[in-house]
């Protein structure tokens, strides 16, 4: 479908992206540092993908280090309208094994040193998130999963915590019984930005392990989700390819209108600098 710019944003595991056509490596800087990396771009079908491994090449990040402003603010500029994020995931829930892909509907963020949003020095915005994932994207990504033959579970709450360690016991059973669906260290942070940037938003979680809950399930280790993971990526690369070619153009689908009414500050007090820095999101707003 003509006009339709992807961005995907390649969580653990998932660094490149093959089966692209045209393909090229584009560099930029942000008013909010460099990206994680260069993004590839490339075409599927009629659509323009741009890929972005979230911890850099090699996984050079931690959850908290990920440059998410930079991240976003780039696919933004590069005439993204849609957000794919890949994210690696422990299972709250018995039914969610280890290689199945989850699409959750709903964020917590347990997050507590990263910044969640573009606004500040002296422009403030309030965006609406009752509803922080695109159901477009959302319904491609599910239909996808089926024609590939990956069982998918749609919908479920993901909990975000700020990592790098993995929970306590405690903590898993905590959030266990709040009923989240899914355990990550990344995905609420990124959502946000994407809101308030203009962008839909969907996650393709993949589930790696049972987190430490699960009676008889040892605490979890790096490695044993390494293994899943593993398994999961060549499945998650299916899952992209497919479903692609299918998201519809804001024209048909359009995208969040999340700063129509929130800047909330007066404008003759955004200061030339702060309106430069912001002119990508704001700069409609503020005619």
């Amino acid at each position: 479908m003509s006009g339709v710019v992807v961005g995907v944003i390649g969580g653990s595991g998932l660094y490149e992206m093959e089966g692209l056509e045209e393909v090229s490596e584009v560099s930029l800087d942000t008013p909010f540092g460099k990206p994680s990396d260069a993004f590839v771009k490339g075409r599927l079908g009629s659509a323009t993908l741009y890929f972005l491994p979230r911890h850099g090449k090699g996984h050079r990040f931690l959850p908290t280090e990920v440059p998410y402003r930079a991240n976003v603010w780039a696919l933004k500029k590069l005439g993204a309208q849609r957000i794919i994020s890949v994210s690696a995931v422990g299972s709250m829930k018995e039914d969610i094994a280890p290689g199945h892909m989850v699409l959750p509907d709903q964020f917590i963020d347990l997050t507590k040193h990263r910044m969640g949003t573009f606004f500040g020095d002296g422009c403030v915005a309030h965006v609406g998130y009752a509803d922080p994932v695109c159901p477009h994207l959302s319904q491609v990504l599910e239909t996808a999963c089926k024609e590939v033959k990956v069982p998918v579970h749609r919908g479920g709450t993901y909990v975000c915590i700020e990592g790098p360690q993995f929970s306590t016991r405690a903590e898993s059973l905590l959030y266990r019984s709040w009923g989240v669906s899914v355990i990550g260290m990344t995905n609420a942070t990124e959502a946000k930005l994407a809101r308030e940037a203009g962008l839909s938003y969907a996650t393709l979680a993949l589930s790696t392990d049972y987190d430490c809950w699960r009676p008889g399930h040892e605490a979890v280790t790096a490695d044993e989700i390494v293994k899943v993971l593993l398994q999961n990526v060549a499945n998650a690369k299916k899952i992209i390819r497919a479903a692609v070619p299918k998201i519809e153009p804001p024209s048909k689908v359009p995208l969040p209108e999340s700063l129509s009414n929130a800047i909330v500050t007066d404008r003759t007090k955004i200061t030339a600098e702060t309106r430069k820095k912001l002119d990508l999101l704001i700069g409609p707003y503020l005619k």
